[in-house]
């Protein structure tokens, strides 16, 4: 048998080119080179879209199925068929664009301000000792306060207007990203500083070129936490006097036990809460290109 040299600039033999030749005196048949193809390729595979579907369809499915057998009744929860009915019905009168597009105000400016204070805050506290030493306690003890207690005093500090609203957002959204902004500087390799101190990276450099990338993905875990917390304070925030968005809707069709209009809420609550966390995903995905990572089996 004789194995043909690799052409140059290759890293082995080609294996393909193996032959066989007469070692004795009998003849050999040739080889036969099966291809090994892995186990995971031949299965077939279902497209992704199709499988994270599945859960949401089969639920509907079951909810359809206990509301048609009367299991579920209408005045405990409506059939998906009439969920869809009266959805259609606020959309068309234009109630429920209006409170969508008030709460998505209301999120997107607690949000902001939010983002800006724990951002400010873990960066204070992370990359200066002195800052650790005047801010880290002060946070770790309002953060076990529930944002949800301080509505009164809000109330009593800001007024019944958009003002305590907009302030609850604000608090439930610091501190989760304040506890992953801080963790992740903290957790930034010392070995990496040594490396850049090396190089002879000034400290801005150093906090720009190795300690704010080292600490991006914490910060991008901490505001798809913060956006969860933000949807679930507004829906307190528009218990509070609301005279417009989603939680107003909410309110009218509780006094009156309207509750297909309610389930129409949290559904709307639900959808705009995935799709910020899409939006959020997205953008991980376009700053985190150089960080690769485990994306399942």
């Amino acid at each position: 048998m004789s194995i043909s040299h690799a052409p140059p600039g290759s890293s082995g033999p080609d294996i393909s080119r193996i032959s066989t030749s007469k070692t004795g005196p009998d003849d050999r048949a040739p080889l036969d080179l099966v291809p090994l193809v892995p186990t995971s390729s031949r299965r077939t595979r279902v497209p992704r879209w199709l499988r994270r579907t599945t859960g949401p369809l089969a639920l509907l499915a079951l909810w359809q199925l206990l509301s048609g057998t009367s299991v579920l009744t209408s005045d405990v929860l409506a059939s998906p068929g009439r969920i869809a009915h009266v959805g259609w019905d606020l959309i068309d009168s234009g109630s429920l664009p209006s409170a969508m597009a008030t709460s998505l105000q209301r999120v997107a400016i607690g949000l902001l301000l939010g983002t800006v204070i724990g951002t400010g805050l873990a960066l204070v506290s992370g990359l200066f000792r002195i800052g650790e030493d005047l801010v880290d306690a002060p946070v770790q003890m309002l953060r076990t306060v529930p944002f949800v207690g301080l509505i009164p005093l809000f109330i009593i500090w800001f007024g019944i207007g958009e003002a305590p609203k907009v302030a609850i957002i604000t608090l439930g959204v610091t501190f989760p990203l304040y506890l992953n902004v801080y963790a992740g500087i903290r957790g930034v390799d010392s070995q990496l500083i040594e490396a850049g101190e090396s190089l002879g990276l000034s400290r801005w450099g150093l906090v720009r070129h190795v300690v704010l990338p080292g600490a991006l993905p914490n910060a991008m875990t901490g505001l798809r936490y913060s956006l969860g917390i933000a949807w679930l304070a507004l829906v307190f925030a528009e218990q509070i006097n609301a005279d417009a968005g989603i939680g107003f809707l909410m309110v009218q069709a509780r006094d009156f036990l309207q509750t297909d209009v309610i389930v129409v809420c949290l559904i709307v609550y639900a959808f705009l809460g995935l799709l910020a966390d899409f939006v959020v995903r997205t953008l991980e995905r376009l700053l985190l290109q150089w960080r690769p990572t485990f994306t399942g089996r």
